[in-house]
């Protein structure tokens, strides 16, 4: 609801009015109880974001868009390629090499001959 601004007329009594919208405009004057009140026209207050859902990055540009994208299709490729690593019983790609990091607890694998 808006804070509406009055100004009397007849006594030039100035003050401000909680009212919603709808709400009809004031016409006595809460001192001199004339019907001489004004409704100012004013700059009003910002506006204030309650809630979820307002962020400065809810109105990037689309520049920042396809950027994330694009993040988000490498951050993938490394997540398949860690989850490929896990399911053969690694951590890492390597595990299991001789390029593996020297905690590695995997066994070494053996050389297949052809």
């Amino acid at each position: 609801m808006p804070t509406y601004d009055y100004l009397c007329s007849a006594c030039g009594h100035r003050f401000e009015e909680f009212q919603s919208m709808s709400a009809k405009a004031l016409r006595q004057c809460p001192e001199c109880k004339k019907n001489a009140l004004d409704r100012l026209i004013g700059a009003g207050a910002g506006v204030i974001f309650k809630g979820s859902g307002f962020y400065q990055t809810d109105y990037r540009g689309s520049s920042y868009t396809s950027d994330a994208k694009k993040d988000e299709g490498a951050s993938d490729a490394k997540k398949d390629t860690k989850d490929a690593a896990s399911s053969d019983g690694g951590c890492t790609p390597t595990c299991g090499t001789d390029a593996a990091p020297k905690d590695c607890k995997m066994p070494k694998q053996k050389k297949k001959k052809d």
